[in-house]
């Protein structure tokens, strides 16, 4: 039998691969667009977003672990795997379309249903909500970031 932790890291880098099916075009437009001067912390979204998707995994892992009806454990893990979806897409659509506000959009769907799925999982396990935070208080922060930089390239 395959360890859950395991299908649950595999399918969680599966999805986050979908985020860099970039063209170099698209990235080198994005690398041009005009920045607010506070965004100083640039550099160290890569290793955000490592944790977010650690700490994403791990709630998941743990929901599936406390959910004793399989049913309810599959469509939380499919919420779960919504979520990701929602969050990798954020590159590529606005990337493909060169549309910052596209990326806003996505972002602050991605921020709402990250909360709606801590919501669910904390009667299961408020571990696996307290997982959920880092994306939680850095989504508003990078669907800000990216609202703000669709105004300065307007």
């Amino acid at each position: 039998m395959i360890k859950s932790w395991l299908v649950i890291g595999i399918v969680t880098l599966l999805i986050a691969s979908l985020s860099g099916i970039l063209r170099r075009e698209d990235v080198k437009w994005f690398r041009q667009l005009k920045r607010p001067r506070w965004l100083t912390f640039e550099g160290l979204i890569p290793l955000i977003w490592t944790v977010v998707f650690i700490c994403g995994g791990w709630s998941a892992y743990i929901t599936w672990e406390n959910t004793p009806d399989r049913s309810e454990a599959w469509g939380l893990m499919a919420f779960y795997g919504l979520v990701e979806l929602v969050i990798v897409l954020y590159p590529p659509i606005s990337l493909w379309f060169h549309n910052l506000k596209a990326g806003t959009i996505v972002g602050g769907l991605g921020f709402l249903l990250g909360l709606i799925l801590a919501m669910v999982v904390f009667p299961v396990s408020p571990w696996a909500t307290a997982l959920l935070l880092p994306y939680l208080l850095w989504s508003p922060i990078g669907t800000y970031t990216t609202w703000v930089m669709s105004q300065l390239n307007a």
